[in-house]
């Protein structure tokens, strides 16, 4: 029997493969119980051009608690002004095997409300 970590990463493996042939910009995101994580990745691989997370401390001011579906909200209204401030339009959204819902949706949506395109 796989455990849920297994079972997410083999999720994301298509993905990732998927994006990599592309050799598109990502956005990666991770999100643990207590936080919500984001980087925009190079088409490359090897270079975060962008990142934000609740772990920060101008995001810490907006929102209490990181582990809310706000909170994932207001990364994904961050990362999207970072991303642009860095030159980029439009992204491949990689959630990383999580499923699209709760958290992981509301920072794809402020993302795209904000600007970026995916």
């Amino acid at each position: 029997m796989m455990n849920k970590k297994a079972t997410r990463l083999r999720r994301a493996r298509k993905t990732r493969a998927k994006i990599a042939e592309l050799k598109a910009v990502r956005l990666a995101i991770h999100r643990s119980n207590l936080h919500i994580y984001a980087q925009v990745i190079s088409g490359c691989g090897s270079r975060v051009l962008a990142s934000a997370s609740t772990v920060e401390k101008d995001v810490r001011g907006e929102v209490a608690n990181g582990g809310t579906v706000a909170a994932a909200a207001a990364v994904g209204k961050v990362i999207a002004e970072r991303a642009k401030a860095a030159g980029i339009e439009s992204v491949a959204f990689d959630r990383s095997g999580f499923h699209y819902h709760g958290r992981v949706k509301a920072l794809a949506e402020a993302a795209r409300e904000a600007g970026l395109k995916f």
